[in-house]
């Protein structure tokens, strides 16, 4: 009987409510926990969006004024090579026949003096050297400037080793001037057509060169 007194204190408190109700409230709720994952996939959809919207908006093409200007400076270049294009003209008369809508143009192009150095140094100081223009024009006249110098080379060797009329030498040289033409015309023609759609031509040869000078 003494031990029944002894025991009733520990009953009574294994039975009260009040402290296994706290212990229920302090353990966090596990429904909370359902929603939370729900909000991340939403933030990720709109960024998303954000990227999508601001790319589309950042890849548009350059207006028709820089095209334009784009497909002007390539003109320079290809001017200067037609003098490479005299023998391979000369044998095969009917290709000169797609050069008539330019005869105009080259006739008043050569009626100025020193238009050459006029057009190159408008073009290098005044669009490549000024940054008011986009890269997409200066490019482009950076890439027309480094290859008409490339075009001015092979006649320093023509004149420096003089392979005369006739013999090896000449064939060599009659060659080499067929091959600067036809790469010449290339290059103009695939440089104008990128220019017009609004796309950026690389050169072989040329466009790491250009690319250094911006």
């Amino acid at each position: 009987m003494a031990s029944l007194p002894l025991l009733r204190p520990s009953l009574l408190h294994t039975r009260n409510p009040s402290s296994t109700t706290t212990a229920l409230t302090l353990k966090p709720r596990p429904t909370l926990l359902r929603f939370s994952p729900l909000h991340p996939p939403s933030n990720r959809r709109s960024n998303n969006h954000l990227t999508v919207r601001m790319s589309n908006s950042s890849s548009t093409s350059p207006p028709a004024v820089e095209r334009l200007i784009s497909v002007a400076a390539y003109t320079l270049p290809f001017f200067n090579s037609l003098q490479y294009g005299r023998y391979l003209l000369s044998q095969y008369p009917n290709l000169a026949v797609l050069l008539d809508p330019l005869i105009p143009f080259l006739s008043f192009y050569r009626s100025l003096p020193y238009a050459s150095f006029i057009a190159f140094f408008a073009l290098y100081l005044g669009i490549v050297r000024n940054p008011s223009f986009p890269r997409f024009v200066r490019f482009n006249a950076m890439q027309a400037v480094t290859l008409d110098v490339l075009l001015v080379l092979p006649l320093l060797l023509h004149r420096i080793f003089t392979p005369g009329r006739a013999g090896l030498g000449f064939r060599i040289m009659v060659w080499s001037h067929n091959a600067i033409f036809i790469f010449s015309v290339l290059c103009f023609l695939y440089s104008a057509a990128s220019s017009v759609l609004g796309r950026t031509p690389y050169l072989p040869f040329v466009a790491d060169a250009a690319s250094r000078q911006i």
